[in-house]
Formats: C-alpha cells, structure tokens, sequence
C-alpha cells in the first residue's frame, strides 16, 4: 500500500484497566509497526500478521478481543478475509483500517461483516475511541480476570493463583500461561506462543519455549496440577479446559 498512516501518538489516559489483545492484519511494514507499537505502547496485547492468509489463519486458531483488517493485502484480500472470518462462525469485534474510503468500500466492507470501517490517515485517539466502542456494543470488552478451572489470572495485577495459592510467575511465564488460558482446550503451536512472547525479537526458533514450558508446568504442579499443560506432539501445547 502506498498510503501513510499519520497515526498520533496516544496518553496516559488512554492505558486501559483491562488490556485487549489485538490482531492487525496489515501489510504495510511502516503503518504496521505504529499500530502495533501504538497498541503496546497503550497496555494491550497485540499480534501483526502480514499477509491476509496468514491473518486469516491467526483470527480463525486463536482468540482476540478485536481485529483491525486492512483492505489492499497480499495473498488474499481483505474482503474476502472478512467474508472468510464471517462464514466460519468467527463474531470476534472487526474494524476496516484501509486507504478505500468510497462510499462503495465502505458499503461493502461494513455488509461483508464489519463492525466499523476507519479511512487513513487517523489520529490513535479515534481508533482506540472505535475499537472500545465496538468492543461495547459486542458486549466483548475483556474481564479484567481469566479464569479456567481452579486457575485464575488477574490481568490487571499480573497475579497468578491456583488451587486458591499464589504462583509466582517471571513475566514469560505469565505471558505464556495467558495465552493457553484464552485457547484452553485448543491447540496453541509453539510458533503462536513464540510469537506472542517475544515478538520481533523471535529468531524463529521454537524450542526455547519448551523451557518456559517446564517452569510453568513445575510451578503449576506444586499447587497439585500436575499435567494440566499439555504437549500434542508436532503441533504445540494444550491447557486442559476442565483444570
């Protein structure tokens, strides 16, 4: 895309209590990495897929609280993304960010099944103020707790218990515990934690995790849970959803 984002930078006042984990689907690697670190810099989580098959992929094997979906993307197009989402029974709160601002664009875009449709350049301010008001009207703004059997993850503290006793966990662990719970019963790849964990900082080795991976499940066995994380072979990690 040859347009340029002219994406203003957020406040204080805009760091929510509750973070949201957010997918962006954009190519461009210049608008991508400001939405991105606008979102993080924000106090949300926030995965980036490059590519409209790799987004489509993203939204449809793991859980977001939103998804800004550009429109000009390689592989597949936005649009058809979308359409893609829709039909496999994908409800997750959807914003169009995308250069396409006819009448027509946004037309199609909002009866392909988007909640909001945003034209570039946009300040943050405008799209946090969006996202928050679909994620309202989804009744999907995020609990400020995770809870998946006697696990309960306080987002807002950053504190772990289980079996009502307190785990101390290092800010990995807790991000990768968070990520299972939000797929509890799924399978999460070792790419997707990886991904999620470390971000650009990701050598593309996926090993390492299985590291954390034992931290977290000694730490969790020590409360009486023992095999509550486990490994599906050639594919990645599951959190048993009945813990």
């Amino acid at each position: 895309m040859g347009t340029n984002a002219a994406l203003m930078g957020n406040t204080k006042d805009d760091i929510p209590e509750v973070p949201l984990r957010v997918l962006v689907i954009e190519d461009d690697s210049h608008i991508g990495r400001l939405i991105e670190n606008g979102f993080i810099g924000a106090g949300h989580h926030c995965d980036w897929a490059k590519t409209g098959t790799r987004g489509l992929e993203e939204a449809l094997s793991q859980q977001f609280d939103v998804i800004l979906l550009d429109m000009m993307l390689p592989e597949i197009s936005g649009l058809e993304v979308l359409r893609r989402l829709r039909a496999g029974g994908v409800r997750t709160p959807l914003l169009i960010l995308t250069a396409l601002g006819s009448v027509d664009d946004k037309v199609a875009g909002l009866r392909a099944g988007a909640d909001d449709y945003i034209v570039k350049p946009f300040a943050f301010s405008e799209l946090f103020a969006r996202v928050d008001a679909v994620c309202r009207r989804s009744g999907q703004r995020p609990s400020p707790n995770l809870q998946v059997g006697s696990i309960s993850l306080d987002l807002t503290n950053r504190r772990v218990t289980a079996q009502g006793k307190h785990i101390d966990l290092t800010p990995t662990e807790f991000t990768i515990l968070e990520l299972l719970m939000r797929n509890a019963g799924q399978v999460t790849t070792r790419k997707a934690l990886c991904e999620h964990v470390w971000e650009d900082d990701w050598d593309g080795v996926t090993n390492v995790i299985e590291v954390h991976i034992n931290r977290l499940r000694n730490k969790l066995g020590q409360t009486g849970l023992d095999g509550l994380i486990q490994t599906v072979r050639g594919r990645g990690y599951s959190l048993r959803a009945g813990a």
